[in-house]
């Protein structure tokens, strides 16, 4: 019935009586000609549909009752795909190689993230240990763009591109980065905050913490 509906919408049925031919809709929903005629019936018995017999043809419009239904199965999918624009990732704390602090710190970086992310980031990262299940989850953010922080030249070596997600940690807000070049396997998450997250959420090795990142 949705998917009939769904037809009639495509064909402007929601703006004005359309003429339908059963058998040009049985094409659209990859049914039967009787079977079209048939939902056709079952929508306007419902109040769904008006329909309206005239010399020419059969015309059809989407009543307001129609439209609601419409606009109802709208909000669900649009729930759905909103939902797909975030993901929560577990992990559990771990000290890091250090080498964090350096990298964040670095002017070249610094400054992008302050223009990019909204935020001076502390000099450190927040290291996760993830599980196999959650590395299923974290391999979602190589698929996607997130926020480029480019790299950059000194005079002494080249710095590669991160790739930046925001996220947020018990209603802290942060970011998880990919750094293009990295000793850490993709088991391991590095998050970058405005503060201390270890000292502002009371964290120490082996906590568990959860992360909800947008893509």
């Amino acid at each position: 019935m949705m998917e009939t509906l769904k037809q009639l919408a495509l064909m402007n049925a929601t703006k004005k009586a359309v003429k339908i031919c059963s058998k040009d809709l049985a094409e659209k929903i990859n049914q039967s000609v009787q079977t079209a005629a048939r939902k056709l019936k079952e929508l306007e018995e419902m109040g769904y549909i008006e329909r309206i017999i005239r010399k020419d043809g059969q015309y059809v419009i989407i009543t307001e009752k129609g439209r609601e239904l419409l606009y109802k199965e709208y909000l669900d999918y649009k729930k759905i795909f909103e939902d797909l624009e975030k993901i929560v990732i577990r992990g559990k704390v771990i000290s890091g190689l250090g080498e964090g602090k350096y990298y964040v710190s670095l002017e070249g970086y610094r400054k992008q993230f302050i223009e990019k992310l909204g935020f001076d980031p502390f000099p450190g990262t927040l290291n996760l240990k993830l599980s196999k299940d959650q590395i299923v989850l974290r391999a979602r953010m190589d698929e996607e763009e997130g926020i480029l922080i480019e790299g950059f030249k000194t005079e002494d070596r080249t710095f590669g591109n991160v790739k930046a997600f925001r996220c947020s940690i018990n209603s802290v807000k942060g970011a998880v980065i990919i750094p293009e070049r990295t000793h850490y396997s993709k088991d391991v998450l590095e998050i970058i905050a405005p503060v201390n997250l270890r000292e502002k959420l009371g964290l120490k090795d082996g906590d568990e913490v959860e992360v909800e990142v947008e893509l």
